[in-house]
């Protein structure tokens, strides 16, 4: 679907100089002599690479509908992940590249997303949130009383969060996965 370089919004997709590309941030701008343009920030989903491209109205871009479908995390074989097909059961092995930092809360058997463009896996979706252990948490400090004071705590990952005094070591919370904060204590 061909749209207008002016139409461009954060999270779209878009084909551009043969590559697939994910919309990070965008500026319009209208300088007081010439057109219009957009001014636009994307992350190239195959290989990493970033980049500013400046588009104007009458330019045109082809927006790219990714699948989706759901796979179940296996193990990790080295630097490789292991997925399976909830459907067809087959396996497929992805760098940990695909998922970035997130790779640390992955969880045997969990269920993810993965992105598809042309059958060929270019992103991993883990959930918002998982549940983890405490196994090291600091000491409360007396006095330290105020609502907004949270101390360090190690989760059964190693993944370091700032958690509210009353959690203590072997206490088991949810974590949201993309900005590693403590949402609430798991049920």
């Amino acid at each position: 679907m061909k749209i207008s370089g002016v139409d461009i919004r954060p999270g779209n997709i878009i084909e551009y100089e043969g590559g697939i590309w994910k919309v990070a941030k965008i500026q319009h701008t209208q300088p007081g002599k010439g057109g219009a343009y957009m001014q636009v920030e994307m992350k190239n989903l195959i290989d990493g690479r970033k980049t500013n491209v400046r588009f104007r109205s009458a330019d045109t871009v082809e927006k790219v509908r990714l699948d989706t479908k759901d796979f179940q995390y296996l193990y990790t074989d080295g630097d490789m992940l292991v997925f399976m097909d909830t459907d067809t059961f087959d396996q497929i092995n992805l760098s940990t590249d695909i998922v970035g930092d997130a790779v640390a809360f992955l969880q045997d058997g969990m269920t993810v997303t993965l992105e598809l463009y042309d059958e060929k896996p270019i992103s991993v979706q883990l959930p918002d949130q998982v549940e983890a252990e405490i196994v090291e948490a600091d000491a409360v400090v007396k006095g330290q009383t105020a609502s907004s004071s949270y101390k360090p705590a190690v989760l059964d990952n190693g993944v370091r969060v700032m958690v509210p005094p009353h959690i203590s070591a072997g206490t088991r919370i949810i974590v949201d996965v993309y900005e590693r904060t403590y949402v609430g204590k798991a049920g």
